[in-house]
């Protein structure tokens, strides 16, 4: 399988692609493709039995799709780990250089490293880390856009991608920190979140793939 391939169907699965439909405008905004590409790929993963399409709702992974894509999310997160713990990466550096470690990484090696980093348990994204021949289901949880003003929320995960990471960088947005809603701007406008010590205006489309915990 191609590395291209294998990257949808990390996302389809980051996105919650194994319990519910992923439509397209979420996979080009998540691998900054064009939508005729993502059509064009999702045509090819469908025969192949990786995912299901259902006309204007989307994709979910079939079993086979969750299978390789949990194979695959497992390596690059343990590299992750690795990466941040050992050599000192910041939470928005490591992707690039776990995404090509994963796909050279065999089971052996995944396995050794698992037992290296004493079996972590989420990647520093807040991504579940599955054990060897697991299947990987995260916690359902709701996006950060999903509620309204007042709500107090938790960082929970985050969609593992550069782009986002590099964003949440820049506007001191980290996992596991606790915030407020304070307001919600109208046609999909910033969402403001508080704490004590700051407030900080999330763009709409990143606050689509912040995933939180109500608190």
């Amino acid at each position: 399988m191609t590395p291209n391939r294998e990257d949808y169907l990390k996302l389809i699965l980051e996105l919650g692609g194994d319990q519910s439909k992923i439509n397209n405008k979420q996979i080009v905004s998540g691998l900054d493709v064009s939508a005729a590409s993502v059509s064009e790929m999702i045509n090819k993963l469908v025969k192949e039995n990786l995912v299901e399409h259902t006309p204007y709702q989307g994709v979910h992974l079939t079993d086979k799709g969750l299978e390789k894509a949990s194979s695959l999310v497992r390596r690059h997160r343990l590299w992750e780990v690795f990466l941040v713990e050992h050599l000192k990466y910041s939470w928005n550096e490591v992707h690039d250089d776990a995404e090509v470690l994963e796909h050279v990484t065999s089971e052996t090696l995944a396995h050794h490293l698992n037992e290296y980093l004493e079996h972590p348990k989420h990647c520093p994204h807040g991504g579940m880390i599955p054990k060897e021949n697991q299947l990987v289901h995260e916690k359902k949880r709701e996006k950060l856009t999903d509620y309204p003003v007042g709500t107090k929320v938790r960082i929970a995960r985050v969609l593992d991608e550069r782009e986002l990471l590099d964003y949440l960088v820049d506007i001191n947005v980290s996992i596991n920190e606790e915030y407020t809603i304070t307001d919600v701007a109208a046609y999909e406008g910033p969402i403001t979140i508080q704490t004590q010590a700051k407030s900080v205006q999330v763009s709409y489309k990143a606050a689509s793939t912040i995933f939180v915990d109500k608190i």
